[in-house]
């Protein structure tokens, strides 16, 4: 997972990512798209493999870049088990939240009631 988030860390990986997530690209067509050279596209892709974000298929001279999304599997569970636990926080703290407002609420009444 280390290595998957430093490898997303650089905006242009990202991109890279979201180019290769639907389909094949060979490594040419993902340079297109950047305003820097073809060996920097290079280094971003070959981060990328490392990190096992994406994968390579030789075809002669080319090589096609896709998405792995299985890559992200860990990273994806880790942060849903940060958000579940939030999202349990939080709602606790808003059924508690309620209970004093009813209780405050409930008290208000009561002494409204006898007044």
């Amino acid at each position: 997972m280390d290595a998957a988030l430093r490898a997303l860390a650089e905006p242009t990986r990202r991109q890279i990512l979201r180019l290769v997530r639907d389909r094949e690209r060979t490594a040419g067509d993902i340079a297109e798209h950047f305003d820097v050279t073809r060996p920097a596209v290079s280094q971003h892709l070959r981060a990328l493999q490392e990190a096992q974000l994406v994968t390579v298929r030789r075809d002669g001279t080319r090589r096609w870049y896709r998405a792995r999304p299985e890559g992200l599997s860990e990273m994806q569970a880790w942060l849903a088990s940060m958000w579940r636990g939030n999202l349990a926080d939080l709602k606790r703290a808003a059924e508690r939240e309620e209970r004093s407002v009813r209780a405050r609420r409930g008290g208000t009444m009561r002494a409204k009631g006898r007044a």
